[in-house]
C-alpha cells in the first residue's frame, strides 16, 4: 500500500502535468483526466485517484468545495522524461525486504536519497556544487579584473555583524580593471533567497545594458542590507565580465557575505575562533613496523570460545568497487570488474532466506569500508603525550570529542601512533591499548620499546581504528541463522501457528488493567499466539512499550517456571531500565545484568552492580560464564553482547523467549546477534517492541542505506509481510502484532501532526492534564505544537552558502520524517522548535507542521513575505556563467559524516 508522501509525490506530479486546468475542475471529471491520460505512465506505479488527492488536500495543495477540487500548489518544474525522473518503486511481489523503498528517506536511514531534478534543476544544482568545491578558482580575482571592498574582504570573504535590527548597513564592492584589454561588466546578482537586502550600482547594469570599463577604470556596486531578525544571513555576489575581443568567453568573481545580527548574550556565548573543517587527507600507502602495545586486564581469563567467531574480512575489490560507486572504470582491476555483475546483482535482488547471510555479508562489508574512510577524520596531527601519574606504564593522549562518541573510543580499543618526525620509510607504529577513557582523553597502554624512548613533548600522529568486534558478530549471526534455518522466525509464512486460548491474567502493574491494548499484547505473548513468528508490540511515542514488555516478562516468568528470558535492547541506558523495571516486581536473584567488559563501572546504576558480571578483585566486568549465566531467570544484555552468550555456549532453546525493546533502532544483523544461536526455531518465542516510524539505526554507507541496511527487522516484517499489515477492514492480525494507542505523555497539540502523519489520528491523549498543560501559559509563548516536560528542538540549517539547499534542492537529514517524528514526540507540555522556516518548508512534513503552528498563531518570527521563489532562483542561477564539464572531486566520506558528524555507536 503506497505511503501517503508516495500519493503526495504522485499528486505533485499530477499538477504539474494539468498545466493551466488546475483551478475548478469538478471531481469526477479530474477523476477522467487522471485515470485515462496521467495514469500508468512510462511503467510508473502510481496509487488511485482518490488516494492522491486525500495526500493533497492533507498536505494544503488542494482544496474541494462543492465538489469542486481547487489547485493550491504551483507546479515544480518536474519533467516526464526516463533520464531525469527515476520510477517510483512499485509494490513488492515477495516478503523481502529488497531495494524496494518509496522515492525519499529510505526506511531506517539517517541519510536521504537524492531527490529526482529536473534539468534546470540539476543544472542549478550542479553550478552550486562548483561553487562552493571550486571555490578558490571562484573567489580568485582574474582577467585583469580587482575587486575589493568596504568592509575589507579577506580570503574572498566579507563579514560583519551589525548591533542593531533596522539600521541599514552598505557593503560597497569596488571593481577595477588593472588590465591591458578592455573589459565589459556583463552582469552581477546575489544568490540567496532570503529579502534583506538590496542592489545598487549607478548604470544599473544588466546583461542588455554592460558597463564598458577601459584598462584603470573603476566602478562600485552597493550592497544595502536591513536585518529585521536576529541570525545569521549569508548571501554569494556573483560578477561576471567578458573581455571586450572576438571570440572571447565569459568569466565571473565571486565575493561572499555574511551579515549576522546577535543579541548580547550570543556575542557573549559566541565562538572564540573561526571554526575550521577538518580535511581528509589523501591516503598514501606506506611501508609500516607494527609494535604491539599491552591490552587492559590481561589477567582477566577470556571467554572459553564454544562457538567460534570468525575474522570475516572483506576482499580488497570490494572496497575498490565502492569508491568507484559500483561503475564499471577503467581504474577498476580485472578482478574487482569480474566481480561488479555479481555485486551489483545480490544488492539488487529482494532479501529472501536463501540470500541472506550472502547479501549481509556484502551490506556490512560496504558498511565497514565507509566506516574505515569516516573514522579518519579524527586522525590527530602533532600531538603530545603525557605519563599518568597513577601508572607510569600508561600514557595519556587528549582526545577532543571523545566524551560525546565522536569518535567512539572504548576500554579495550587500539589506537595507532608514530612519531610526527619520521618520514623515512619503513615506520614504527606502535598500537596503544585503551585502558581508561576520561573526559576527553584517554590511558593507552604501549610495549616498553615507545616507554623507553618516550619523552616529554615528544610529537604524534595518532590515527584511530574500528572496533570490528561488533561486526564480526553480526556476520556470524547472519550465518548461524541460516545454520539453524530461522525462516520461520524471520521471513513467517503463518502456516504453523496454532489458535491458542487467551489467559486470564491479574497484571503485576495494576495500570495495564485500564490500558485494553497493553493488556492484549501481554496476553497473547504469554499465551504465545504468533509462534513460531514473532510477536510485534507496536508502540507510538509515549504509549508504554517498555512498561507493557516488562509486564509481559513478569507474566511468562510466573506462568512457566521452566521459562528462561533474555532481554535485549541496543543501548546500555535501555537494558538498564529494563533490569530497573522488573527488579520492581521479580526477586533480583533471578535476573542478571551481562556488560562488556569495555563498560564504564562508573556509568552503571549501583543498584544493578549486585547483580551483574562484575567481578571486584579483578576490578572489571567478566566474560559471563556458561553455567553461571544459565542458572538466572532472566538475563539482560545489550544485542552486541548477547553474542558473548553464543560464544561462551548456551545452548540453543536454553531460552524459551527473547524480547527486543526498542527494536527499530537496530539494524537486522544486530538484531539477530540475540536470536542465531540461541533461541529455538519452532518452540521458541521472539517479541520485537519498538516503533518503526521513529529514529532507526545510523548508517553511513550510501550503498548500505540504499539496499537495505538501515531496515529494522521490526520494520522489515511491518513493511514486507503480510502477517503484520493491515487487513482490508483497516486492522492488525492481533496473533502477530498489537499497536498501543494511548498516549501518556505529550499535550494533545503537542501531538497532532505526528498522529496525522505517522498513526493515522488513532492515538489517544492520556496524559496528565496538570502535567501536561504546565507551560502552557509561560509569558513567552506566541500564544498564551528523552523525554522531558519541555523539549527545545534546534533545527537551525542557514550554514551553507548561496541558495541553502543541501542534497539537490533537499533539506538534508531534516528530511527524514523519523528525525522529525521522535523531535516532536519527546516533549510532553512544551515543544519550542527554532529553525529556519524558509528551508524547513520544503519538505512537506515540516510544511505541514509549520502551517498548524501559524494557524495556532504559535510562530513567531522571519516573515515569509521576505522569500524568494525557489523557481525564481533557479532561473536566475541557470544562467550563470559557470563551466560545469569540468572534473570535481567527490568527498570519500559519507554524507552524514559531511553534514551529521553523528556520535558513533559503542553500545557493546
Amino acid at each position: 500500500m503506497p505511503s501517503l508522501k508516495d500519493s503526495l509525490e504522485s499528486g505533485l506530479d499530477f499538477i504539474e502535468f494539468l498545466g493551466d486546468r488546475v483551478s475548478g475542475i469538478s471531481k469526477k471529471e479530474l477523476k477522467d483526466i487522471y485515470n485515462s491520460e496521467f495514469r500508468g505512465r512510462e511503467g510508473i506505479k502510481d496509487p488511485n485517484f482518490y488516494k492522491v488527492l486525500l495526500a493533497l488536500v492533507k498536505f494544503n495543495k488542494a482544496q474541494i468545495r462543492q465538489g469542486q477540487v481547487y489547485i493550491n500548489a504551483r507546479p515544480q518544474f518536474r519533467v516526464y522524461c526516463d533520464q531525469w525522473r527515476r520510477p517510483r518503486a512499485t509494490q513488492p511481489q515477495d516478503l523481502g525486504s529488497g531495494p524496494q523503498t518509496p522515492a525519499g528517506t529510505p526506511a531506517g536511514s539517517s541519510t536521504p536519497v537524492a531527490p529526482v531534478l529536473t534539468p534546470k534543476k540539476k543544472l542549478a544544482s550542479e553550478i552550486l556544487r562548483k561553487l562552493k568545491v571550486n571555490r578558490k578558482e571562484h573567489t580568485a580575482d582574474k582577467g585583469g579584473i580587482e575587486i575589493t571592498s568596504d568592509p575589507v574582504e579577506s580570503g574572498g570573504k566579507v563579514q560583519f555583524a551589525v548591533d542593531r535590527l533596522r539600521e541599514p548597513f552598505v557593503v560597497r564592492f569596488h571593481i577595477v580593471n588593472k588590465g591591458t584589454d578592455n573589459i565589459h561588466l556583463t552582469y552581477y546578482t546575489a544568490l540567496h533567497r532570503i529579502r534583506c537586502f538590496t542592489l545598487e550600482d549607478k548604470r544599473r547594469v544588466t546583461r542588455a545594458s554592460p558597463l564598458f570599463l577601459c584598462p584603470g577604470e573603476r566602478y562600485e556596486v552597493e550592497v544595502k542590507y536591513i536585518l529585521n531578525h536576529y541570525g545569521y544571513f549569508p548571501a554569494t555576489m556573483y560578477f561576471e565580465f567578458c573581455p571586450d575581443l572576438p571570440g572571447s568567453v565569459p568569466f565571473c568573481i565571486v565575493r561572499e557575505i555574511e551579515a549576522a545580527a546577535q543579541t548580547p548574550l550570543a556575542v557573549e556565548l559566541g565562538p572564540v575562533a573561526p571554526y575550521k573543517p577538518f580535511r581528509v587527507a589523501a591516503y598514501k600507502p606506506v611501508d609500516t613496523i607494527i609494535v604491539d602495545g599491552v591490552p587492559p586486564d590481561s589477567s582477566v581469563v577470556p571467554l572459553k570460545m564454544a562457538v567460534k567467531l570468525g575474522d570475516y574480512k572483506y576482499h580488497n575489490d570490494l572496497k575498490d568497487l565502492a569508491r568507484r560507486r559500483m561503475e564499471d572504470s577503467e581504474y577498476l582491476s580485472p578482478t574487482a570488474k569480474q566481480k561488479l555483475a555479481s555485486v551489483k546483482g545480490l544488492l539488487s535482488c529482494p532479501l529472501k532466506m536463501k540470500n541472506y547471510s550472502h547479501r549481509f555479508h556484502l551490506l556490512l562489508h560496504l558498511e565497514e569500508i565507509q566506516m574505515e574512510v569516516d573514522i579518519r577524520k579524527y586522525d590527530l596531527l602533532n600531538q603530545t603525550m603525557t605519563q599518568d601519574q597513577g601508572n607510569r606504564k600508561l600514557l595519556k593522549l587528549r582526545v577532543p570529542g571523545v566524551a560525546e562518541n565522536r569518535p567512539s573510543v572504548l576500554r579495550g580499543d587500539c589506537l595507532r601512533v608514530s612519531k610526527s618526525e619520521d618520514t623515512v620509510q619503513p615506520i614504527t607504529v606502535y598500537t596503544g591499548y585503551v585502558h581508561r577513557v576520561e573526559l576527553d582523553s584517554v590511558k593507552l597502554g604501549f610495549s616498553k620499546k615507545l616507554l623507553q624512548i618516550f619523552i616529554s613533548n615528544m610529537k604524534f600522529n595518532v590515527e584511530f581504528t574500528l572496533n570490528r568486534y561488533p561486526l564480526k558478530l553480526q556476520h556470524r549471526a547472519v550465518d548461524l541463522a541460516v545454520k539453524h534455518q530461522l525462516e520461520e522466525v524471520l521471513f513467517p509464512s503463518g502456516a504453523a501457528v496454532a489458535s491458542v486460548p487467551m489467559p486470564k491474567l491479574r497484571m503485576f502493574n495494576r495500570q495495564l488493567e485500564n490500558n485494553p491494548e497493553q493488556h492484549a499484547a501481554v496476553q497473547r505473548i504469554v499465551a504465545g499466539s504468533s509462534k513460531p513468528a514473532p510477536h510485534l508490540v507496536f508502540g507510538p511515542p509515549g504509549t508504554g512499550k517498555t512498561i507493557t514488555v516488562v509486564e509481559a516478562i513478569n507474566q511468562v516468568s510466573k506462568a512457566d517456571p521452566s521459562a528462561h528470558i533474555l532481554a535485549c535492547a541496543p543501548s546500555n541506558s535501555a537494558c538498564d531500565l529494563l533490569c530497573e523495571r522488573l527488579q520492581v516486581n521479580m526477586d533480583s536473584h533471578q535476573i542478571y545484568r551481562v556488560y562488556a567488559n569495555s563498560r564504564d563501572p562508573n556509568s552503571v546504576p549501583k543498584s544493578l552492580l549486585k547483580y551483574c558480571n562484575w567481578d571486584e578483585s579483578k576490578d572489571s566486568f567478566v566474560p559471563p560464564q556458561k553455567e553461571v549465566t544459565m542458572k538466572y531467570k532472566v538475563v539482560v544484555t545489550t544485542m552486541v553482547t548477547a553474542g558473548r552468550l553464543v560464544s561462551g555456549g548456551i545452548p540453543v532453546g536454553h531460552f524459551s523467549h527473547v524480547f527486543v525493546d526498542e527494536g527499530g533502532q537496530a539494524v537486522e544483523p544486530e538484531c539477530v546477534i540475540a536470536i542465531a544461536g540461541l533461541l529455538d526455531a519452532e518452540k521458541g518465542q521472539l517479541v520485537l517492541a519498538g516503533d518503526p516510524k521513529q529514529l532507526g539505526p545510523i548508517l553511513r554507507s550510501p550503498f548500505a542505506i540504499e539496499h537495505g541496511l538501515g531496515l529494522s527487522l521490526l520494520e522489515r516484517l511491518m513493511r514486507h509481510n503480510s502477517l503484520y499489515q493491515k487487513n482490508t477492514d483497516g486492522h492488525f492480525d492481533t496473533r502477530f502484532v498489537t499497536k498501543l494507542l494511548r498516549n501518556y505523555r505529550s499535550h494533545s497539540a503537542i501531538l497532532k501532526i505526528p498522529n496525522e502523519l505517522f498513526y493515522e489520528n488513532e492515538l489517544q491523549v492520556f496524559a496528565d492534564q496538570w502535567e501536561r498543560e504546565t507551560y502552557c501559559n509561560w509569558e513567552y509563548l506566541p500564544k498564551k505544537g528523552q523525554e522531558r516536560k519541555i523539549i527545545m528542538v534546534s533545527t537551525v540549517r542557514s550554514s551553507i552558502n548561496y541558495v541553502k539547499m543541501d542534497r539537490d534542492f533537499n533539506i538534508g537529514f531534516l528530511s527524514n520524517e523519523k528525525r522529525f517524528n521522535v523531535a516532536l514526540t519527546r516533549a510532553r507540555s512544551l515543544l519550542i522548535v527554532v529553525g529556519n522556516p524558509v528551508i524547513l518548508k520544503k519538505d512537506p512534513t515540516w510544511e505541514k507542521f509549520i502551517s498548524y503552528c501559524v494557524k495556532e498563531k504559535g510562530y513567531t518570527g522571519f516573515e515569509f513575505s521576505d522569500v524568494e521563489e525557489e523557481d525564481d532562483i533557479v532561473s536566475r542561477l541557470a544562467t550563470l556563467k559557470i563551466n560545469i564539464d569540468s572534473e570535481c572531486p567527490v568527498p570519500e566520506e559519507s554524507a552524514i559524516q559531511q553534514f551529521v558528524d553523528p556520535g558513533w555507536k559503542n553500545e557493546h
